[in-house]
């Protein structure tokens, strides 16, 4: 049950062309939907980084870490998943984009990336698309930064590793029916009660290992978070999940995409000092990490707001972009906009992990956006949390 509700606001026109600093190349365009199709959805960049898909519906989903329940709560009610429990895709030309941040604080990081991969193989049948961007709590894992995961998530990197050797390491067969497979492994799991059980204390270190293989930048799971960018365009929306800032359109969005990937694949020059992407995954202001348009400015004097927003449609002024779409830091009033709607910020901190609050996603149809929101009250209960 989902409530369409609130925000259904136009986008300020554009006051001059914009133009992008970066032409994608003819070499690297493809289309992406059905061959049918009028105007089908066409992608450049590997990974994809620039996205043409006229007249489509777009619906944008901030960070899940790891609860696979409150992500099928938000794609249904987004309408492109089945509420049948056949994992069913039903959103038609419908374009989805997943803000990243799937990793860490619950036990089904694996199956939600499972399932956003089915979905994506059965939405190109019916020209649409599946897109996911990376956040910080991705790039953490690939560091080996493991002070996030939730025991869960270790015993899924354990039971995930196992199958794939039951698969004869076909990666594609055992990742996308990971999905189908997960939850009944995970109730016929047997877990001692006692913590400190010698099996349980085991199987925690077996853990560790598993998802260090997997993740470990050139592992199985790592070079599949490679396929995914740091920032996304799509028509003239910027999807990404901390902020964009000038200088990083300066340095080039299609190259940042193209360093964190090779990262992660594990394709730097040294191999004991990987070369991690700086301006991408560290730092206050990268990427991934930044936060300075989804903080609370309620202590902002009029200066510092208006110095924001003038950094913002810089920003979107360079990228040749409308508007902006960010997760990373949950909005304990619900998704919501600033800057006269060209910041749109979706992390609602969903997952139970998190503040365990309602799902709510961002629809976007040509220059306007609305919210869709479930009916069910906004928070089981308010926690303060530190975040990351």
């Amino acid at each position: 049950m989902a409530s369409l509700c609130l925000n259904s606001l136009p986008l300020p026109p554009s006051s001059q062309p914009r133009k992008l600093l970066e032409t994608p190349s003819p070499s690297s365009l493809n289309s992406y939907g059905k061959a049918e199709a009028s105007k089908p959805i066409v992608v450049s960049g590997n990974p994809p980084t620039f996205v043409s898909a006229p007249g489509r519906r777009i619906v944008a989903v901030g960070d899940l870490h790891g609860d696979l329940y409150q992500t099928r709560c938000a794609l249904e009610m987004a309408g492109v998943l089945s509420s049948d429990s056949e994992d069913l895709w039903t959103g038609g030309e419908t374009v989805l984009v997943q803000l990243g941040d799937i990793l860490d604080r619950g036990e089904d990081e694996i199956a939600i990336f499972s399932l956003l991969r089915s979905l994506d193989i059965q939405a190109k049948t019916e020209g649409g698309a599946v897109f996911q961007v990376n956040g910080n709590h991705e790039s953490m894992n690939v560091e080996g930064d493991f002070r996030f995961v939730d025991d869960g998530g270790f015993d899924e990197c354990l039971d995930f590793l196992e199958y794939f050797d039951d698969c004869r390491d076909d990666w594609e067969e055992a990742f996308v029916d990971w999905i189908g497979v997960s939850q009944k492994l995970k109730v016929d799991r047997k877990r001692p009660q006692n913590y400190w059980d010698p099996w349980n204390l085991v199987r925690r270190q077996k853990g560790v290992i598993a998802r260090s293989i997997l993740l470990r930048p050139g592992g199985p799971l790592a070079c599949e978070l490679a396929r995914h960018p740091v920032v996304l365009k799509v028509n003239d929306w910027l999807f990404c999940h901390g902020g964009l800032v000038p200088h990083h359109v300066a340095y080039g969005v299609e190259r940042m995409n193209r360093e964190a990937s090779q990262w992660m694949r594990g394709l730097s020059e040294s191999e004991d000092d990987p070369d991690i992407p700086f301006i991408a995954t560290r730092g206050y202001d990268s990427v991934v990490w930044n936060r300075l348009y989804s903080r609370d400015n309620s202590d902002f004097d009029d200066y510092q707001s208006n110095q924001i927003h003038t950094i913002l449609e810089r920003t979107l002024h360079a990228a040749g972009a409308k508007a902006m779409v960010v997760g990373h830091t949950p909005q304990t009033v619900g998704v919501n906009c600033k800057y006269n709607c060209s910041i749109w910020r979706i992390d609602v901190g969903m997952s139970r992990g998190v503040l365990n609050s309602r799902p709510e996603v961002l629809e976007i149809r040509g220059d306007k956006a609305r919210v869709i929101r479930s009916e069910r009250d906004s928070f089981s209960e308010l926690n303060v949390v530190d975040y990351i």
